[in-house]
């Protein structure tokens, strides 16, 4: 919860830039706070009580007259929240700052800069292992009625597909004629209620797994 005012943020942003050397004053125009120093860039400062979108639009729009741009929130207690809002200010290049009113703590969450974010390889290895084993595109149709449809869930349904076919069968026959490689995990995983266990190995489609069948039929193209 929020408990100052915005004038309380002040006196602490302004120390914290005359600390640097900055000459400061407010209410410059339309902006908050303005710092100078020297032959530097100029330094503008929006000072909200909380973020929000008028915050942002409000330091994208001094952007256009400067790079050193910062927002400044009273300090949170939903750290998560502010997680997320930092970086979304580092995508747009613009830098945070906290203030603790009760005792003026100032802290900087981010720089003003480009945004260079680190690429996962993991990620997108998991994004391209996904997309090259989806079959079709069947989220963009009626399967999604009843959720997502994902190269995992298409496996089972192959999977449920054979054993409505074939009856009870050893994973390695399943995996041979459908081209699922994890055919026999998928059917002891059950993550869909789809299978059941016969003997070790062996399973059969369930009741649950009809039904499936039915609802997702559609899903494999």
């Amino acid at each position: 919860m929020n408990t100052g005012r915005e004038t309380d943020l002040y006196p602490p942003v302004k120390a914290w830039l005359e600390g640097q050397g900055y000459q400061v004053k407010g209410e410059i125009g339309a902006a908050d706070v303005v710092a100078m120093r020297g032959n530097d860039e100029p330094m503008i400062v929006e000072l909200k009580r909380a973020f929000s979108l008028a915050l942002l639009h409000q330091a994208v729009a001094r952007l256009a007259v400067t790079d050193q741009v910062y927002v400044c929130v009273e300090r949170p207690k939903n750290w998560k929240a502010l997680q997320a809002n930092v970086k979304l200010c580092r995508r747009l290049g613009i830098g945070v700052i906290t203030v603790r009113v009760r005792d003026g703590f100032l802290e900087v969450h981010a720089a003003p800069g480009p945004y260079a974010p680190r690429k996962s390889k993991k990620r997108k290895a998991l994004l391209l292992n996904e997309f090259d084993r989806r079959i079709g595109d069947p989220n963009a149709g009626g399967a999604t009625r009843h959720g997502m449809v994902t190269a995992y869930r298409q496996d089972a349904l192959r999977c449920a597909v054979y054993l409505a076919e074939y009856g009870a069968s050893r994973g390695a026959a399943v995996k041979a004629d459908t081209g699922v490689s994890r055919a026999t995990a998928i059917m002891r995983d059950n993550h869909y209620g789809w299978f059941e266990k016969v003997e070790t190995g062996v399973y059969r489609l369930s009741d649950v797994g009809r039904k499936g069948l039915v609802d997702w039929g559609d899903a494999l193209g």
